[in-house]
């Protein structure tokens, strides 16, 4: 396990684009809030929208934020940290940065979110399909992932113990209650 301070890390994935004013905002800022007040330290790609809202809900409830750059996303939006990041992981390329979120964490929860949000979900779950990661939580938050699934998931396409790699979760209290029964699992408490 990857770990800071004996705290495992829970990387977040969600789009840039929600505003404060948003229901998803709102959403992902009590992820992060629910994750800090569980003892998680919150790893996003430390920019706007969700990843914003993620990291000033953990942050805001004392928790520890972690925020993975990419000299790419900077240079082609102008994009910098938001203010919430206390620790700073630069790559020039999406592909490390990318690597860095799936890889370098304990569990994961998955925001609504578009192509980005899309490639980070696929790689974790085919990493952890093909046990390239190790066993770890990962979870779908919203009903977006829900519909998503139900279009993709044809049963000799995709084998049911590779579905039963995710967990669905339609409030952030919920996503984070699942990871925490899921570490429970592993720790035997």
């Amino acid at each position: 396990m990857i770990e800071r301070n004996d705290r495992p890390v829970i990387s977040v994935f969600g789009s840039h684009a929600p505003e404060p004013d948003s229901e998803d905002y709102a959403m992902a800022t009590r992820v992060g809030r629910h994750l800090a007040q569980a003892g998680f330290v919150v790893a996003t790609g430390g920019y706007s929208g969700t990843m914003a809202a993620v990291s000033q809900g953990a942050a805001e409830a004392g928790g520890h934020v972690i925020g993975v750059a990419s000299g790419r996303i900077e240079r082609m939006r102008g994009a910098t940290l938001n203010q919430w990041v206390q620790t700073a992981i630069r790559y020039d390329n999406l592909t490390e940065r990318l690597m860095h979120l799936v890889t370098k964490n304990d569990g994961m929860i998955v925001l609504p979110g578009g192509i980005g949000t899309l490639s980070e979900f696929a790689l974790a779950w085919s990493f952890l399909q093909v046990g390239e990661l190790g066993p770890r939580p990962l979870v779908l938050l919203g009903e977006m992932w829900r519909r998503m699934l139900d279009t993709f998931v044809q049963p000799r396409m995709v084998a049911r113990d590779h579905v039963s790699l995710l967990k669905l979760a339609g409030t952030p209290e919920e996503a984070v209650q699942l990871l925490q029964q899921a570490f429970k699992a592993v720790d035997g408490r």
